[in-house]
């Protein structure tokens, strides 16, 4: 690429998920159902959980964070995606980009490492029942809960730093529906293999730290599991962690074929759908799947509403 077709760029322009006139409300529909179930479900639980004593439990601590990061991690994006769907001005200035990059790459990484943690707990609350709540000190949950914001906010801010020094891009088109990072690079005119490296180097090496964490855990839980005598022991512990798993397979599946594979994440269709699963859909999921279908949280949200109509009616 010649020098002459490189600039500097003031913003870049977003071409968002399908050009057909005839998707367009469908599409902003869609998404707007699914950002407002997010909200409500997300902030929902977040709030069910602090001000619920019965919830003030080690899972339940680290579902509030997960909850909270959902919420961010949807905020970041779908606002945007969905003005651009109804907007011809699809545009979006070089440090918004840049800041939605940054967020969007905190909280991705903050939900992995949140996943790998839940899985830990999960498996000091089966494997060792008896000292989990003196093992699982609101100290230690603190800290782990901080190293993960501190895990997303490094990775986030080693990207900001190369990205900076890109001095040109050949277009400020970007094929897709937000400001990921691999389209990005693709735009660029100068030699951005280290970026393509790094990125490659760190996502993976998340993925196998918060997956070995993950499958560690799962699998001293399935062999405690097998061990039970209880057949209904056996039925409660599988249901409890079948939500879990459920939503770690379907995240982390998403991030490992965009990210990790060196050649990925250069805006085709499928790479869109595939960043539409973890970016939008799943942030609403996780709560629906292993948090509001809970009995706890059920006999809590009871209690919370009857509550607050024993004092309007107290009022009345």
């Amino acid at each position: 690429m010649g020098e002459e077709n490189c600039t500097t760029v003031t913003e870049f322009i977003l071409l968002g998920l399908s050009d057909d006139p005839e998707l367009k409300v469908f599409l902003f529909l869609l998404f707007l159902l699914i950002y407002g179930a997010t909200v409500l479900a997300n902030l929902g639980m977040f709030a069910l959980i602090r001000v619920s004593s019965h919830l003030h439990t080690p899972m339940y601590f680290f579902l509030s964070h997960l909850s909270f990061v959902d919420f961010c991690y949807s905020s970041t994006i779908v606002p945007k995606m969905l003005a651009n769907i109804l907007n011809k001005d699809k545009a979006i200035s070089f440090l918004g980009c840049i800041m939605q990059f940054c967020l969007f790459c905190t909280y991705a990484v903050n939900e992995s490492f949140l996943l790998a943690v839940m899985a830990y707990d999960r498996f000091v609350a089966i494997c060792y029942p008896l000292l989990y709540m003196v093992s699982m000190c609101e100290k230690l949950c603190g800290e782990l809960a901080s190293c993960c914001y501190l895990c997303g906010l490094v990775c986030s801010l080693i990207h900001l730093c190369l990205v900076l020094e890109i001095p040109s891009y050949r277009s400020n088109v970007i094929n897709h529906f937000f400001c990921d990072l691999p389209p990005l690079l693709s735009l660029a005119c100068s030699d951005v293999t280290m970026n393509k490296v790094l990125l490659f180097i760190l996502a993976t090496f998340v993925e196998i730290m918060t997956i070995v964490i993950i499958l560690s855990s799962y699998l001293f839980i399935l062999i405690t599991i097998l061990r039970m005598h209880s057949a209904e022991g056996r039925c409660k512990a599988f249901s409890t962690c079948a939500s879990h798993l459920t939503a770690i397979i379907v995240f982390h599946g998403t991030v490992l074929y965009i990210y990790c594979q060196p050649s990925s994440g250069n805006g085709g269709d499928v790479d869109k759908v595939a960043t539409v699963l973890y970016t939008v859909v799943i942030p609403m999921l996780n709560p629906l799947i292993y948090s509001l279908r809970n009995r706890d949280v059920k006999e809590a949200l009871k209690k919370v509403v009857g509550s607050k109509l024993y004092s309007l009616r107290k009022c009345c």
